[in-house]
């Protein structure tokens, strides 16, 4: 007789733990989501994260709050994100720093941004502005990469920190241009902004959707955005290409992931949210106000988020160990 319960008991536990999955999934969200975004508040990853968490939560039934865990280029928020537990109800806010530059710029990490985490879906695109003090001396982009070329590390140009979408962006354009001006860190864009418009700083390249109304109130003046077409958020500031350098091709992402061994039924959720938030005019509207673009169908999916972030890792991987190979040796040269 105990053998037979024994027997039944086996057999009846999966049947109960599969019964349960669905209903787990179902349920869910049963509580507020944090969404952590490893920059500074204020700064670009900051800003689409808010307007993202604001159009998911309608759909989730949830409140989505932003927590903000800055420092290390990204990689302190990033790595909490990685380590909390997969249950959905910890998700990271990320963009091209924090996933694509951190690999290549900070061999010692604490998570592998292709492997530690569930891909939900790209939440938006940005070009970049190449941006200077309101009164920096020059009319154009040629003026101005000529201007920075002859005062060289006279020239303070700004980051957001080691790995941020705009150390990126500036690497990018330095390159292009053939410029060595002295880079400055900030442990974020708004810092970066904040003395960009104090004139304590000569230029950074950011993404549109942080600078854009600086640009527009007068405080800082753009030069170029990245790419062949202008920002419909500065129609007035032409595009890389008509301002002469025509290889700043750059757009950059931010996205969202979960830990990796979140439930696929709670990441098809939480994916479905986000591709329901995108196609609110209202959240069409907000990001093209600051120059962002909303990512079509197609590109919203984990697949198409997974198979980017392997891509650009490969692109990028190489351009940023170069510079930064570069920037050490001539910090090494006797001054």
């Amino acid at each position: 007789m105990r053998k037979t319960i024994s027997c039944a008991v086996a057999l009846v536990a999966p049947v109960l733990a599969i019964g349960a999955m669905p209903a787990s999934a179902q349920d869910y969200p049963a509580r507020s989501i944090t969404m952590v975004v490893p920059f500074p508040a204020g700064g670009p990853s900051d800003v689409v994260a808010r307007i993202m968490a604001d159009g998911m939560g309608k759909h989730l039934g949830q409140t989505v709050v932003i927590e903000n865990v800055g420092g290390a280029g990204g990689t302190t928020g990033t790595g909490r994100a990685a380590a909390a537990a997969p249950d959905g109800y910890t998700l990271l806010g990320a963009g091209m720093g924090s996933h694509v530059a951190a690999p290549a710029l900070f061999p010692n990490m604490k998570y592998d941004s292709t492997m530690d985490f569930e891909p939900i879906g790209m939440t938006a695109n940005a070009q970049v502005a190449v941006v200077a003090k309101k009164d920096f001396p020059a009319k154009d982009l040629k003026e101005f990469i000529a201007y920075v070329k002859k005062n060289g590390a006279n020239v303070k140009q700004a980051h957001g920190g080691i790995g941020a979408a705009s150390h990126m962006a500036c690497l990018l354009f330095a390159a292009e241009a053939g410029l060595k001006p002295n880079s400055v860190p900030y442990r974020g864009t708004g810092p970066a902004l904040n003395d960009l418009v104090g004139g304590h700083v000569d230029y950074f390249c950011e993404q549109v959707v942080s600078v854009a109304p600086s640009v527009k109130g007068g405080t800082i003046k753009a030069f170029a955005v990245s790419g062949n077409a202008r920002s419909a958020a500065l129609p007035d500031v032409p595009s890389a290409k008509e301002a002469g350098l025509p290889k700043y091709q750059l757009s950059i992402w931010s996205a969202i992931f979960a830990p990796k061994g979140t439930p696929k039924p709670i990441v098809a959720k939480l994916s479905g949210a986000l591709s329901k938030a995108l196609d609110d005019p209202a959240v069409v509207k907000r990001l093209a106000d600051l120059g962002g673009t909303v990512p079509p169908k197609a590109d919203r999916g984990p697949d198409y988020l997974g198979k980017t972030l392997k891509t650009d890792i490969a692109r990028w991987d190489p351009i940023l160990k170069q510079a930064m190979a570069e920037s050490k040796k001539s910090d090494e040269k006797p001054k």
